[in-house]
């Protein structure tokens, strides 16, 4: 036991984002970003279409630099990094695009286990036997592990997308509209999972998305992106009290009312137990 004298350890900064500037000609897309994300949480980044969310998570897994500014992920400096760095840092996170991003030609077990393949020296058994243990966590049944991508539904592809994001066990997952096209039941089963990744496996998550229920049931943290910038942070309870007109945009209107009273969580030590079986409501 801590004693009266010792200080509480610092919450880490799992990503930080300084001054990040995006401009795509005389575009400017971001001016002037700061956020952090801790370990542990689950971060969303929300805004309108057309306010950066999507360029400031290819920022976030190297598949594109700012244009100023600096972002670090796991006190690593993205900006010019050398090749053999950014591949250590991303088998340490995985990604799970909005459209799954599987390969048509390759068997869901063959998409899940690719990156087993690609980066370890594991043999071709343990690599499926990893590759059926990941679509379980994810609730996909083995015999799934042999369709091809074209026979999944949509609930299904969102969920082999994200069991070969876990394959590398990593430490960040990215989630870009995870439950983005999915009927209700199918969107609720997504809450679901993410609330079991992160309660046991300690993953800190990022995700991009409209989803308002999930972001009440789900996020710990939320960042607002208009006019180039994060207009403020919070839980969602939080930014609901805020008074700023780009964030009152999203808890203003009927949807937004009704998502807001369905799910009173404040944080991730208040989750509600009970699935919802209303329809889920998304920001336009």
């Amino acid at each position: 036991m801590a004693s009266p004298t010792e200080t509480p350890q610092a919450t880490q900064t799992v990503i930080e984002m300084n001054d990040v500037f995006t401009r795509f000609g005389q575009h400017v897309v971001h001016s002037g970003i700061d956020l952090e994300v801790h370990q542990a949480d689950v971060f969303a980044v929300i805004g309108g279409s057309g306010s950066g969310k999507s360029t400031l998570l290819r920022e976030m897994i190297l598949l594109q630099q700012p244009s100023s500014g600096s972002i670090r992920v796991f006190g690593v400096d993205l900006k010019n990094i050398p090749d053999e760095a950014a591949l250590a840092l991303r088998k340490r996170w995985g990604v799970m695009f909005q459209h799954g991003g599987l390969f048509s030609s390759l068997t869901v077990l063959e998409n899940v286990g690719l990156p087993l393949r690609e980066h370890t020296h594991l043999n071709d058994h343990l690599i499926d036997e990893t590759a059926v243990a990941k679509l379980a966590l994810v609730d996909l049944l083995p015999e799934v592990g042999a369709q091809y991508p074209a026979q999944l539904s949509g609930g299904m592809m969102k969920r082999a997308s994200l069991a070969r994001a876990l394959v590398l066990d990593p430490e960040l997952l990215f989630l870009d509209e995870p439950t983005a096209g999915l009927d209700p039941a199918s969107a609720t089963g997504v809450d679901e999972l993410i609330l079991k990744l992160r309660d046991r496996s300690g993953l800190t998550i990022v995700m991009i998305t409209h989803d308002l229920d999930l972001l009440w049931r789900v996020a710990d943290r939320v960042a607002v992106l208009a006019d180039g910038k994060v207009q403020g942070t919070g839980s969602m309870l939080e930014l609901a009290r805020m008074e700023q007109s780009a964030i009152r945009s999203f808890f203003d209107g009927p949807r937004a009312r009704a998502a807001q009273q369905q799910h009173t969580v404040p944080n991730k030590h208040e989750i509600n137990k009970e699935p919802s079986s209303k329809p889920k409501s998304t920001i336009h």
